[in-house]
């Protein structure tokens, strides 16, 4: 419960971070930390409009979306605390949520009858479809190197494992989940949140039809998105049998620093060209299969 309760504040204060780590290097006063949250109260306070040529499916995808993303948090642990539900592969559980949250989206978008969210649909289930396998090898990596499936137990047996190499591991699996989180939320170098040239948009084009409440849970799903994510970085470098006291300011620390670091993504690099995202996305896979070879060799399984 410590886990699910943490991550849903930190996607609170997660995305006005971002913003204020943008305004500041762009040389801006900029908004608030909660200027976002209060974007979504008064997104929540307006009514939804739905257009006639949409039907049920519009309606309550966002509601589902949601609910996925919220299921999915309840897999997450939190140092010796295990997640509020716990069992074998439930990563297997985790990323197939997460997919049936995105795939009401996307058929969401093939609901409002415009080819122009249909063709950011098509994006996001494409380049879904290529970062799936990236974050399967590297799951498979951490159960290949604790012996489990679980994430509760994984976490919990990463760094009493007696292996040299696991500062490695944790290492580049920091590194392809920022980048995994990157395409899942649809962020720069793939895409970019506030861009509105028709040709590049993925995922703004998606949500276009939506207003009031109904978009107050897109951006709500996507907060915790982030969150999660950051979740799951946060147990890759902190070992979970550390004081409690010491483990909830580092994980603050973490979610603050992975908020920057995605500020300063969005300040300094730029948007990838569409036809390059695919190889930016496939390169992540093959990143996670050497370290999946790299475990095997350690651990005397490849033979």
């Amino acid at each position: 419960m410590a886990g699910f309760i943490l991550i849903v504040i930190a996607a609170c204060i997660f995305p006005g971070v971002i913003l204020r780590t943008k305004s500041l290097l762009s040389g801006r006063k900029g908004p608030g930390f909660f200027q976002p949250v209060k974007d979504i109260s008064v997104l929540m306070k307006k009514g939804s409009v739905f257009s006639t040529t949409t039907g049920l499916i519009f309606q309550i995808a966002p509601v589902v979306t949601l609910a996925s993303i919220l299921c999915s948090l309840m897999v997450i642990p939190f140092g010796e605390h295990r997640a509020l539900l716990s069992f074998e592969g439930d990563f297997i559980f985790f990323s197939y949520m997460l997919a049936f949250g995105k795939f009401f989206t996307i058929i969401a978008a093939l609901d409002t009858g415009s080819s122009f969210e249909g063709m950011g649909a098509s994006r996001e289930a494409f380049f879904s479809m290529l970062v799936e396998p990236a974050f399967f090898i590297l799951l498979a990596t951490f159960a290949m190197f604790t012996g489990y499936t679980s994430f509760s137990d994984i976490f919990n047996n990463f760094f009493i494992t007696g292996n040299d190499y696991v500062m490695i591991y944790s290492i580049i699996g920091v590194y392809l989940l920022v980048q995994i989180t990157l395409v899942e939320n649809s962020r720069v170098p793939v895409d970019d949140p506030k861009t509105h040239l028709e040709l590049t948009m993925i995922h703004e084009v998606m949500i276009l039809d939506y207003s009031g409440f109904d978009k107050a849970l897109i951006h709500i799903g996507s907060y915790l998105k982030f969150a999660l994510y950051g979740s799951l970085i946060y147990n890759l470098i902190v070992p979970a049998e550390w004081n409690i006291f010491l483990q909830t300011f580092l994980f603050f620390t973490v979610q603050a620093f992975f908020a920057v670091i995605v500020g300063l993504t969005e300040s300094f690099r730029a948007r990838n060209k569409m036809n390059k995202n695919p190889k930016f996305i496939l390169t992540l896979s093959a990143i996670a299969w050497i370290a999946f070879v790299v475990i095997l060799i350690m651990t005397d399984k490849l033979v």
